[in-house]
């Protein structure tokens, strides 16, 4: 599997395994069949396995820490989150301490190769109401980026970065920071259509800039993690879970009908497409898969190894964009 450039960590494969399948959060899979998936996405050259305690109420972290310890793979880089609760809670600083304690245990880790920050930012001044569950620009300077670097210096992490889902401007400023308190790695909304789904908590007033977002990152040399490449199964050949009609995953599946035309097209399945699509965007430094089995596992691979686009068709995907 192709490596790329992963800034502080060295390199990284192209593809990372997600918690987020083998977690449950995409449907129902059987722990042993999910361990089995992690082994074999190791087997296969994936070097990083991305968890957090959110994903399936710790399963994911759960199943990584059991796949490794039948397995150990010491070289095999490990990503967890710490999602903040609202701007009431009293130290953030300790929060994200015994979040990380409670995390290694599960992975049977000592340390993260890389922690991230899972809540919404909103950028100084957010007038709007702010939506449940995000975190202002002052106490993420004041509390969470020292907390991110004393847990670096005392060797509990290796790197920190951000989920990049937030307020655009909230993001964009945490990314043209000064070097001293600027992430080492952020994930962003990366797929074929630009589909950011149930993660876009900000309304109609401002939109997700996720173009614009890399290409900050890029420029302050802040390594790039694709999520959503199939915008949570939008841009797969089904939705192979319940969701409700209202759901912005359903209404995106719809708008992605064309999409699942021009795969066709192509020869090839809209989920491949979407994970050739996502590999092909430049300066992606890996791209986060959301398998829940060793079938949909193959498929990636299979993608990975057919390359990635030609300019023409990467302008054939851009133009159902409108």
């Amino acid at each position: 599997m192709q490596k790329r450039n992963f800034g502080r960590l060295g390199s990284v494969s192209a593809l990372t395994l997600g918690g987020g399948g083998i977690g449950g959060v995409w449907g129902r899979t059987e722990r042993s069949e999910a361990v089995a998936t992690v082994q074999a996405a190791i087997d296969s050259g994936i070097t990083m396995l991305d968890v957090a305690p959110t994903y399936g109420g710790h399963e994911a972290e759960l199943v990584v820490g059991e796949a490794l310890r039948a397995r150990p793979a010491p070289d095999v880089l490990i990503t967890t989150k710490i999602g903040l609760p609202n701007e009431d809670a009293s130290d953030l600083g300790e929060l994200m301490i015994s979040s990380l304690r409670a995390s290694l245990d599960r992975l049977g880790r000592s340390h993260a190769d890389l922690f991230l920050l899972h809540s919404h930012l909103r950028p100084a001044g957010f007038s709007s109401a702010s939506p449940p569950e995000t975190l202002g620009w002052q106490r993420y300077l004041d509390e969470v980026v020292p907390t991110f670097e004393r847990l670096r210096q005392d060797g509990s992490i290796r790197a920190w970065g951000l989920t990049g889902v937030g307020h655009p401007q909230a993001v964009l400023d945490a990314l043209r920071a000064e070097s001293a308190i600027r992430p080492d790695a952020v994930q962003i909304v990366v797929n074929a259509l630009d589909l950011t789904g149930d993660m876009w908590i900000f309304g109609t007033t401002d939109q997700p800039r996720n173009a614009e977002l890399t290409a900050a990152a890029v420029q302050a040399d802040v390594s790039v993690i694709g999520i959503r490449a199939v915008a949570a199964g939008a841009l797969s050949s089904t939705i192979d879970r319940p969701v409700g009609s209202d759901d912005p995953t359903a209404a995106d599946y719809a708008r992605a009908e064309p999409f699942r035309k021009l795969a066709a097209e192509f020869g090839e399945s809209p989920a491949s497409l979407a994970h050739r699509y996502a590999l092909t965007v430049t300066d992606v430094a890996t791209v986060i898969l959301g398998v829940k089995n060793r079938v949909e596992l193959t498929e990636c691979l299979a993608a990975e190894a057919r390359g990635t686009l030609t300019d023409a068709e990467v302008r054939s995907v851009l133009e159902l964009r409108g």
